[in-house]
């Protein structure tokens, strides 16, 4: 019996590897710009969305490659209206979000790994041992997921992101440090 190959997640990838990607496999560069653009402006969960890619590409696509997307699961709204949200990743570990709105902004707490190893007393993630850290795709998810909730439960729009939910950032500083530039990249969020 032939193993099936483990599909890589299409978001691990940078638009130049896509772009070497395709010209390698005579496909027109551009391709992986048009990607680029669904994956980190308009947070596609799946290739079904990239409408304006042909229908073979979207289909080679989804037999070669996968979405590692994070799921919400469970969210908690405060009597100040800070709304908590529990999230899924691929392998059922579990991380928290946190919206905090305030008079002038709305903030987002987000978290870089799934449980921590420092075992800080004043906090609860502390009591919970590291599973993993999480990929910068992943923290992306969060913060794209958190700005659509603060538009639907505040009518306003993100003005801050902090790394402090789960885990301590500078313990998964690639990750977190590419998550930055996902975020703040000028043709997506």
């Amino acid at each position: 019996m032939i193993a099936e190959k483990e599909k890589k997640d299409i978001r691990s990838f940078t638009q130049e590897e896509l772009e070497q990607y395709f010209t390698e496999n005579n496909e027109k560069a551009f391709r992986a710009k048009q990607i680029y653009q669904w994956l980190w402006q308009k947070g596609a969960r799946s290739f079904a969305e990239m409408t304006n890619l042909s229908k073979e590409l979207r289909s080679f696509l989804r037999d070669n490659y996968k979405f590692n997307c994070i799921l919400p699961e469970l969210s908690q709204k405060s009597e100040d209206n800070t709304i908590k949200t529990r999230f899924s990743l691929h392998d059922r570990h579990k991380i928290e979000g946190v919206l905090i709105p305030s008079k002038d902004r709305v903030t987002a707490c987000i978290s870089s790994q799934a449980g921590c190893s420092l075992s800080c007393h004043f906090c609860a993630t502390g009591f919970l041992d590291l599973k993993r850290n999480l990929d910068a795709a992943e923290i992306y998810d969060q913060v794209f997921l958190l700005r659509e909730m603060a538009k639907t439960s505040y009518d306003r729009s993100l003005s801050n992101i902090v790394y402090m939910c789960m885990g301590e950032p500078l313990l998964n500083y690639k990750n977190v440090l590419r998550s930055i530039d996902l975020i703040t990249y000028p043709k997506g969020l």
